[in-house]
């Protein structure tokens, strides 16, 4: 019996596209949330660096309120990826929120699209630095008053004007802890990019 042709175009698998990926940062001070808000909306199991603290960080590393309760900081970086349909990826990197580590932070930002820049209204001066760097570097970013406890303590705008943020970037409330939340923080981000593109 004579074998039958075999047949490329019917036997090979469908090509697999590359996704397309898009890069976040999420900044902000120490113990603001920054690894909790990657965990409530990654697809996967975040990356994290957290190690524990130490008595040498008595004193240096002010946690507020939650002080007592954070026995573990993010020494390098936080990672997580949310697949969207059209073959999209975004990834989100997480900074470490000390100032001891800001020497990282290019390379942690290198090809973002724009940045979420938490804040602990109680502890207002620890997000200076990073809203300080993204203005100096021109990087689109939101910042969002993060509601511990689901308390939001101080108006948007008091928060606009203590941290002296311009009118063009938004600022908003979010729960770190809660995806719908952290989902309305990330699309803001998104379409400031995509306004700062357009008006190029």
């Amino acid at each position: 019996m004579a074998s039958q042709p075999f047949n490329a175009a019917v036997a090979a698998p469908p090509a697999q596209t590359a996704p397309t990926v898009v890069k976040i940062v999420i900044a902000g001070g120490f113990a603001v949330g920054k690894t909790t808000f990657i965990g409530s909306i990654s697809d996967i199991d975040p990356l994290n660096t957290e190690a524990a603290m130490t008595e040498h960080s008595v004193g240096v590393d002010d946690a507020g309120g939650v002080t007592d309760r954070k026995t573990t900081t993010t020494v390098a970086m936080d990672f997580g990826r949310i697949a969207l349909p059209g073959s999209l990826w975004l990834y989100l990197f997480g900074t470490p929120g000390q100032d001891r580590f800001l020497f990282m932070w290019d390379d942690l930002v290198r090809g973002a699209i724009g940045a979420v820049v938490l804040v602990d209204t109680e502890r207002l001066d620890q997000c200076f630095p990073a809203v300080d760097y993204f203005e100096g570097r021109g990087i689109p970013f939101v910042v969002c008053v993060n509601c511990f406890d689901g308390v939001a303590r101080h108006t948007l705008e008091d928060v606009r004007e203590a941290l002296g943020i311009p009118a063009d970037v938004p600022v908003m409330y979010t729960d770190a802890r809660e995806k719908a939340a952290t989902k309305q923080a990330l699309i803001a981000v998104v379409q400031l990019a995509m306004r700062r593109i357009k008006d190029r």
